[in-house]
């Protein structure tokens, strides 16, 4: 369970990886990706980051992971500066999902739907 202060470092990690993603790091594998949520540890030294990537599909996502593991170590220092925590957190970079999961839920229930309509 998440403390309050977990949850607000959280916020703050999931707009600086975001801004940093997006100007900072010149990995060509990383392409387009969105930071979807970021859970961090109540003591504040860890923190996972859930990635979609857009663009590319499935052959795009695991080399955009490869490449945002690459930049961790830039990434923990820069958000160790911006945010000044006493502990830059360990970020572990993996893929979100739920999206993916959500529309499949989707289409299944619409299936489901046009069944039942053809049966009557």
């Amino acid at each position: 369970m998440q403390g309050k202060r977990a949850e607000r470092v959280g916020a703050l990690i999931k707009e600086e990886i975001s801004r940093l993603i997006l100007r900072s790091v010149k990995d060509p594998r990383i392409g387009f990706v969105t930071v979807t949520r970021v859970r961090v540890s109540d003591d504040l030294r860890h923190a996972r980051i859930y990635i979609c990537s857009a663009g590319g599909g499935e052959t795009q996502r695991p080399e955009a992971l490869v490449g945002l593991k690459s930049a961790a170590g830039f990434l923990r220092g820069e958000l160790g500066r911006r945010l000044c925590l006493r502990y830059a957190p360990e970020l572990v970079f993996l893929p979100d999902d739920s999206l993916e999961e959500t529309l499949h839920l989707a289409e299944l229930l619409r299936r489901i739907e046009t069944d039942r309509t053809i049966e009557k």
